[in-house]
């Protein structure tokens, strides 16, 4: 780690700054579009605004620059960077459901070294240094221990059986098939945040995430680490923030999802 400051000063100051937003946060919820971002995606107000206000408090406080979903900022794979995602689970977050919250990680040269998540809605603050013990509402967690697939849970990310593009609905489709036939507790939360830092408090076995977006992956990878499991992509390659997926679970699990991943082949041979 090359921080020129002390990583739990950082890991404080960005936690009262989430705690800051938490009553703008729950206010907010159910706020409707305001940007189009494409066929399946948008961001509300709350989105914009949250950001604006923790990148500025970011800079201010801490001298790192922020790259936020909604504004960009410096490139993440160099230097040293907070990572934000202000409303991981916007569609949950305008619709009303709970599964909705603030993904911030601090990067040091593409490594997450600093992960907080932070789920208002359900009343739940997951934080994590390089290394660990991974925190919940400041208490450390236990780390995690061995286990099986058919005894756990597995977040799922999004399914669209018609969707094209790096990882195709019909083999996200197959991936749900043929983990269903090794656990009947597949659940689909429509947030990584969620299903990452469930993982990492060993609420879920694992996760399955099929995106590759930094503001989305980096802070649960942090907390899974921390926390003692395992994190590939979905090929079983270490993960980096230049990863097209993500497969992370507690050790025993990730076994178990990554040889059911690869009998199903690369998923970019798919017509």
């Amino acid at each position: 780690m090359s921080l020129a400051r002390d990583p739990r000063e950082l890991l404080a100051t960005a936690s009262e700054l989430l705690d800051g937003v938490h009553e703008r946060f729950v206010a907010g919820v159910g706020a409707p579009s305001a940007v189009h971002k494409g066929a399946d995606d948008f961001a509300t107000a709350v989105d914009l605004e949250l950001e604006k206000r923790l990148a500025v408090e970011l800079l201010e406080r801490t001298g790192i620059p922020v790259h936020g979903e909604e504004f960009g900022g410096p490139d993440v794979a160099e230097g040293t960077v907070w990572v934000l995602d202000p409303i991981d689970g916007t569609f949950n977050y305008s619709a009303g459901l709970p599964t909705a919250g603030t993904l911030l990680a601090l990067l040091d040269d593409g490594v997450p070294v600093i992960g907080l998540t932070w789920l208002p809605l359900v009343g739940r603050r997951y934080a994590a240094l390089e290394g660990g013990p991974l925190l919940e509402s400041g208490r450390p967690v236990p780390r995690l221990t061995r286990t099986t697939l058919a005894a756990s849970i597995v977040g799922l990310g999004a399914l669209n059986v018609d969707s094209r593009g790096r990882i195709p609905g019909r083999y996200r489709l197959e991936v749900l098939t043929e983990l269903s036939r090794f656990s009947s507790r597949i659940r689909m939360h429509g947030s990584t945040g969620v299903d990452l830092a469930f993982t990492a408090a060993g609420i879920l076995g694992g996760a399955v995430v099929f995106g590759h977006n930094a503001w989305d992956n980096a802070a649960g990878v942090a907390l899974v680490r921390a926390a003692g499991g395992v994190v590939t992509d979905l090929a079983g390659e270490p993960w980096t923030v230049d990863s097209g997926s993500v497969l992370a679970a507690a050790p025993g699990v990730h076994e178990e999802i990554l040889d059911i991943l690869g009998s199903l082949g690369d998923p970019r041979t798919r017509p």
